[in-house]
């Protein structure tokens, strides 16, 4: 009997040990400076965040960079498990287990070239006489996506990341760009265009960012434990440090 119950035990906790050794497969975009590609290695801020919560739970993952309509169609087929940094939606809830606890809170702003005289004074409606870029199949919350779907503005043109985004109003082809703050600052630093653009002093919208499960891959219960892990991480001042040290590496 004694036999029988250790075989049991052991065949749970190998069962178990199996589970845990299972890598997740996440997907995310180029979406500087949360998570991008750079000289062949995964870099950013949501990234770091994502792997010191994942090696807390002993979890290993694995990270594939597409383009965002993509990603997020592999999502709710489920032939991925999860997706990082993604704004919360009524559409993306069906097909998607957010996690509760805030991953990244992002400022979306609008960008502008340096000459321009547009003011925003935190109404989208008085931008109706201008065009606007986006990046396709993004979302910049429910208050700027609801400009966009009732055609508040001149003209949407859309490109397929951020760089071509700010582009298309480096180009003159678009009036302003939508961006997070700190992602249009990492983009234009990076094409060395700092002195040619400037953000609108007022914010559009603070954001909340999650990770978000495949609801077709069943995994609530490992969203759960991210909570409680991320959760500890924030508790401990951990969380902050991995954002300090971050940035305290761009300098």
């Amino acid at each position: 009997m004694y036999y029988r119950i250790f075989i049991a035990i052991t065949a749970t906790l190998v069962m178990n040990s199996l589970v845990q050794a299972k890598t997740i497969r996440l997907v995310t975009l180029e979406y500087p400076p949360y998570e991008y590609t750079q000289d062949g290695q995964l870099k950013g801020l949501a990234v770091d965040v994502i792997r010191r919560t994942f090696k807390e739970m002993n979890q290993p993952i694995t990270i594939e960079v597409l383009p965002w309509a993509r990603a997020m169609r592999y999502i709710k087929e489920g032939s991925r498990d999860a997706v990082f940094t993604a704004f919360k939606t009524p559409e993306r809830e069906r097909f998607a287990d957010f996690s509760n606890q805030v991953l990244m809170q992002q400022a979306v702003s609008l960008f502008v070239r340096r000459d321009s005289k547009i003011a925003f004074d935190g109404d989208l409606r008085e931008l109706d006489t201008y065009s606007l870029g986006v990046v396709r199949k993004i979302s910049y919350g429910l208050k700027l996506d609801n400009a966009i779907k009732t055609d508040t503005f001149k003209r949407v043109e859309e490109a397929n990341e951020g760089t071509q985004n700010f582009g298309l109003l480096l180009k003159k082809r678009v009036d302003m760009v939508a961006s997070t703050k700190y992602g249009g600052y990492h983009i234009l630093k990076k094409l060395d265009r700092e002195s040619d653009v400037k953000e609108l002093p007022i914010s559009v919208q603070n954001l909340p960012s999650y990770i978000a499960f495949s609801k077709e891959r069943k995994l609530t219960q490992l969203r759960d434990e991210f909570d409680k892990t991320l959760g500890r991480l924030k508790q401990s001042g951990e969380y902050q440090k991995i954002i300090d040290d971050y940035f305290a590496r761009q300098l």
